[in-house]
């Protein structure tokens, strides 16, 4: 049988500087996490529990954009039974598109592959998600009963909304819960935008990223519940994932500290709820086996 009191990670990456540099950590104030960190490192990182779960399995997101970096995940997955689902990166804008996401697939871990993302927030074009290319990309994402990761901020939302419009069929996630301007204290657009995108079914949101929009040094929960609140209103639990966004939460704290943050979050939800947003929305969505008895390969979401 799973074990039902397992937690899931549904956002963390990894990086191994002598590979493949990622030049985002040059940037002021990435210090502390400007070094090759790993799976091995994560375990030792995440060691509290949420809710008396342990973490048990987890979604390794993409960090750059390289395909390479991608192949290099799914190989990962086959061989780390922590890793249950990958979200890799693919240039959405190729006319070949179908054919890089079908040897993506087809190569060493390929069933690990569940979505893909992009770094739109990174986007100078506010309807990057709308050019024609890129819509296209999505559609064979879709065709492959795959998912897409959105990485937007709160600018953003209406090319998300209009995509979620435009591709009902796409089944989304909002990662870090869209990145609130917490620490300005100014969530108005960002409501507005979270909950039209929530109106939209196929939309799920990822509980992840708080903290660092957050003030680094002095957050506390009282400064993550007023964006808790609206997420749980606009989504439910049955359609908000537990992420850490682990080794980037480093910054503000880290998983542990996060992690604590999440349960008194969760204070006053049900045995269900929790359960949701602890591991049942991101086992649903990225199709994640539970049971450590049972082989890793399985089928992409859809």
């Amino acid at each position: 049988m799973p074990d039902t009191q397992l937690l899931v990670d549904a956002h963390h990456h990894v990086w191994d500087l002598d590979v493949r540099p990622q030049h985002w950590l040059d940037e002021p104030g990435h210090g502390p996490i400007r070094r090759t960190l790993g799976t091995a490192d994560l375990r030792t990182a995440a060691t509290a529990t949420v809710a008396g779960r342990r973490l048990g399995r987890t979604v390794l997101v993409q960090c750059v954009t390289s395909v390479d970096e991608t192949r290099e995940f799914l190989a990962l997955a086959d061989s780390d039974p922590l890793v249950g689902a990958v979200v890799g990166w693919a240039d959405l804008t190729s006319p070949a598109i179908g054919d890089v996401l079908d040897a993506l697939r087809a190569g060493p871990g390929g069933g690990h592959l569940r979505a893909v993302r992009h770094l739109v927030q990174g986007e100078s074009d506010a309807a990057w998600l709308q050019q024609p290319p890129v819509e296209r990309g999505l559609r064979a994402v879709a065709d492959r009963g795959l998912g897409y990761d959105l990485l937007i901020r709160s600018h953003q939302f209406a090319q998300a909304i209009h995509l979620a419009e435009r591709l009902p069929g796409l089944p989304l996630v909002l990662d870090h819960a869209g990145k609130p301007p917490i620490a300005q204290q100014d969530l108005g657009d960002w409501e507005r935008g979270v909950r039209r995108l929530a109106s939209h079914p196929q939309v799920r949101c990822k509980v992840s990223g708080l903290v660092t929009e957050a003030d680094h040094e002095k957050w506390t929960v009282d400064d993550l519940r007023p964006v808790w609140e609206v997420l749980l209103a606009a989504f439910g639990p049955d359609r908000l994932m537990f992420g850490s966004d682990w080794p980037v939460c480093v910054l503000a704290g880290g998983w542990n500290r996060w992690a604590a943050a999440v349960e008194e979050l969760l204070a006053g939800c049900s045995a269900a709820e929790t359960e949701a947003v602890l591991a049942g929305t991101a086992t649903a969505f990225y199709r994640l086996d539970l049971d450590p008895d049972q082989g890793k390969e399985g089928t992409p979401c859809s």
